[in-house]
Order: C-alpha cells, then structure tokens, then sequence
C-alpha cells in the first residue's frame, strides 16, 4: 500500500499552538462555500433533512464567479498569505459550473500556500480531473461513503457505478503531478475490521494519505444513533473536551455563496459579520464586528450568543494546538 494512515491526527498536518499566534493580521484558512447544493443525501448531514426544516444557509444557491474574483483579489491585501484556501461548504462544490475556473484563479492570484477541495467525488470525471490538475490544485480531499455500491445506496441514497468510481479516482491520481490526494471515511460507513481493511485494500494504492474518521453528532434536527452519541473522541480520533472558548474565529472565517461571511463552520450561524459584496475580505478579518465577536467569544462561549452555547461542532473537531483555556489571560490582553 502507498498510502500514508493518518487516522487520529490532523489530515492537514502538523499544527501551530495557535494561541502563540493570536491576533491573526491574515487568518490561517479561508473557508469559500460555492454551492448550496450536494448530489448526495447522507444520513448524517444536513441534505437528509427537508430544506424546510432547516434554518438559514445562504441567500442564493451558487456564488457569482465574478464575486468570488472580487474576493480573491482583495484577499492579496493580507499582510501574509492565507495558509489554505478551501473550496467546500454546506454542498458538493464540484457541482458549481466555474468549480475549475475558482481553482485557477485563486492559484494564478497565489493568495494562499494551498488551495484544496473536499468533494465526495462523483463528478470526478477524468475531464474534470484533468482541468484541476491544470488549474494548479493543491489538495484533493476525497470523502467516501462506502466501499461497495450497497453501502452508497444505504448511506447516500443514491446508485453509484462503484468500479468506474473508483477508477475516476485512479486516473486523478495517476496524472496529479503536485497535487495531494487524500481519502478518508466515516466510521458508521464501515460494517466491521474486516470492511475497514477492504476501504485500505481499495484506495491504498490510489492516494497519498488516508483516513478512518467519525461521525460524530454536530448537526442539529438529524437523528444519530446511540453508538454515535455516545463517542468520547473527536471527528479525528481525539479525545473529546469540554470547550469554554470556541478557537475558530481567531484563525478562519467562511465566504457564503451570497457573500454573506461568518465565524465558523457551523451549520447554524453564530452572527453574520461581514459582506464581501460590500466589503474585502481583510476589511471583514479586521472590523469591528468581527472584532466585537471574538471578545465575546473570550468570555466564554455563553457569552457568545445561544448558538454558540448550544453548538456541539468544536467539542468533537478541536485540535490540541487550538485550545485556549491556558492562555485567556495574554489573549484577552491583546484584544483591551
């Protein structure tokens, strides 16, 4: 097998201590959220659930590409480079018609150190594999559900040819010169040891690193299981903890497909601090608002409105390096 098993550590790699690093002129990561939509309906996510149902995401279903040029130039004004840019969302940004041409640009611009997309890969034809190999990807995160057409059907809910599927993936692979390419999988997506050895059999030959990860119970309306509400680790493998202070504002903030930007990844937003439309991103970064939202943050994630009390996404995908509880005295001091 070629691959590399990274299950239980960070599949970005090795973390700063954040805290020695706060305040950030230039976040860590930029999050750009193209498409509201996804192929797919996977029972732990929120495209299981009736649009209705769900709350607030995004006044329209696809970012303007010329908004998104409009972002990426301005992001030329931080004072460093963005360490990832990443193409992903609430949705399957390879579902977004200028998905190619996104990539291009961000590189061409060379605002970030790492341009990446998380898809679930099927759309990844060999055309549209080789345009991202083109277009200067840096990172191709590729989610999988299963390894048999049975289990995509159970979990997704959708027919899948599984061999061309996986051969798609192979033929990215074999052709993707510098990009990196890793897999992952959710545990609830395996039967048993022995499926999990057939997910490193499948793809171990056909990626630079992979992954078991865990589903673990972050969206609000969706019914998990027992055996997933009762995990003590993180999305990652990581023991889980009780989190006072949310790390996620500090280093990164989303762009939604209308331009509307916010703190975290939450599916149920926080506060909407900005809008690209009528702002720059680095505007945004160093406002007021955003501001206001991180001192509030710093006296607790109560403080920091009833969504933020009630959000269970940083309990199960914090990393070590972000936790702040043993530096609120210095960080606090820095935002008087």
């Amino acid at each position: 097998m070629k691959a590399k098993i990274i299950s239980g550590q960070s599949p970005g790699g090795k973390r700063e201590k954040l805290a020695d690093r706060i305040p950030l002129d230039t976040p860590f990561v930029v999050q750009i959220f193209p498409v509201y939509a996804c192929n797919f309906k996977c029972g732990y996510c929120i495209f299981s659930i009736e649009k209705s149902k769900r709350h607030f995401i995004s006044d329209t279903t696809s970012m303007d590409i010329e908004l998104y040029k409009k972002s990426i130039d301005e992001m030329a004004g931080f004072k460093e480079k963005i360490k990832v840019l990443r193409i992903v969302g609430k949705g399957e940004p390879l579902l977004h018609k200028n998905i190619v041409q996104m990539v291009e640009y961000a590189v061409s611009k060379g605002v970030a150190n790492k341009v990446e997309i998380l898809t679930n890969a099927a759309l990844l034809t060999p055309e549209m594999s080789d345009s991202l190999i083109s277009a200067g990807l840096n990172r191709l995160v590729v989610s999988v559900q299963g390894t048999s057409k049975e289990k995509y059907r159970k979990v997704c809910g959708v027919e899948i040819d599984f061999e061309k599927f996986i051969e798609n993936i192979k033929y990215f692979y074999e052709r993707k010169k510098g990009t990196e390419v890793y897999v992952k999988i959710v545990d609830t997506a395996l039967e048993n040891k022995e499926d999990e050895k057939k997910f490193y059999d499948i793809y171990g030959d056909i990626c630079d690193t992979m992954a078991v990860e865990y589903t673990v119970p972050i969206h609000a309306g969706i019914e998990y299981g027992s055996d997933v509400k009762e995990k003590k680790v993180t999305q990652f493998g990581m023991p889980v903890s009780e989190v006072s202070v949310c790390p996620q504002p500090f280093f990164t903030m989303q762009i939604n497909p209308d331009g509307k930007v916010v703190p975290c990844y939450s599916f149920e937003y926080p506060r909407i601090i900005g809008d690209v439309n009528k702002q720059s991103a680095r505007e945004i970064w160093n406002g007021a608002e955003f501001v206001k939202f991180r001192k509030d943050m710093l006296d607790g994630i109560k403080k920091a409105g009833k969504t933020c009390e009630n959000c269970e996404i940083i309990k199960y995908r914090l990393f070590p390096e972000d936790d702040l509880r043993n530096d609120m005295d210095r960080i606090k001091r820095h935002y008087k």
